[in-house]
C-alpha cells in the first residue's frame, strides 16, 4: 500500500470511529500543527500523521466505557496504545515505524517528556490545541458527556488551570510563538467571563 493510501485508510478508520462528531476534527488540526512546529527540522512525517490520528481512539463512543464509574477510571492513553500497533499493520502501515508512533502516542500528554522530536512535535501540538478559540471550544463541548464536566465551572477551572500551566510546558521555540496569541485568547475569554458572572457556573 502506498503512502497516500494507507494515510486515506487511516482517516477513513477515525472518519467512521469518531463519535461524537466534532471529535474528528481535532486530528487533522493536530497533524498540520505539529508539522508547522517542525519548521524546517527533519522529522517522520509517517509517524507524526499516524499518531496524530490515533492517539484519541480511546475518547470516542464505541471505545470509551459506557458506565460512568468505569468512564471515571478510563485510561484513553493505555487503548491506544493496545490499539494501535494491529490497526497500523491492518492499513499497512510501515511496519518499522509502528513502534515510534506507540512511543509518541504514549508520551503526548502535557505530563509526559517526549524524547524523541516526533514525540516532541505531537505533544507540543496537542498542548496548543487546548489553548485559544479552539481549546474553548473543545472544552466547553465537553459538558454533560465527560465525567470531568459536569457544568459550566468545571470547564473554567481547566481552563484557568490551561492558562497557567500549559504554556511553560512546552519544548519548541516554535510552539511557545504560537502560544501566546492563543494564550491571549483564551485570558481574555476567562476575564470575561469573571466580568459577567453572576454567582458562579456551576
Amino acid at each position: 500500500m502506498t503512502q497516500s493510501n494507507f494515510r486515506q485508510a487511516i482517516i477513513d478508520y477515525i472518519r467512521a470511529e469518531a463519535k461524537p462528531p466534532d471529535k474528528f476534527s481535532h486530528q487533522p488540526r493536530l497533524f498540520a500543527l505539529a508539522c508547522q512546529l517542525a519548521s524546517e527540522q527533519a522529522f517522520d512525517e509517517d509517524v507524526v500523521f499516524a499518531a496524530a490520528w490515533l492517539h484519541d481512539l480511546g475518547v470516542f463512543i464505541g471505545h470509551r466505557p459506557e458506565d460512568l464509574k468505569a468512564l471515571a477510571a478510563w485510561d484513553s492513553v493505555a487503548y491506544a496504545l493496545a490499539r494501535a500497533p494491529a490497526l497500523l499493520q491492518q492499513f499497512q502501515f510501515p511496519a518499522a515505524k509502528i513502534p515510534a508512533v506507540v512511543e509518541a502516542i504514549r508520551t503526548h500528554l502535557p505530563s509526559e517528556n517526549p524524547t524523541a522530536f516526533e514525540g516532541v512535535l505531537l505533544r507540543d501540538a496537542d498542548i496548543l490545541e487546548q489553548l485559544g478559540a479552539v481549546g474553548i471550544m473543545r472544552a466547553f463541548s465537553k459538558v454533560g458527556r465527560d465525567t470531568r464536566f459536569v457544568v459550566f465551572g468545571d470547564v473554567l477551572r481547566v481552563l484557568h488551570r490551561n492558562a497557567q500551566e500549559l504554556p511553560g510546558r512546552l519544548q519548541l521555540e516554535s510552539a511557545r510563538a504560537l502560544s501566546a496569541p492563543r494564550l491571549k485568547v483564551l485570558n481574555d475569554f476567562l476575564e470575561a467571563a469573571a466580568v459577567e458572572e453572576a454567582g458562579d457556573y456551576s
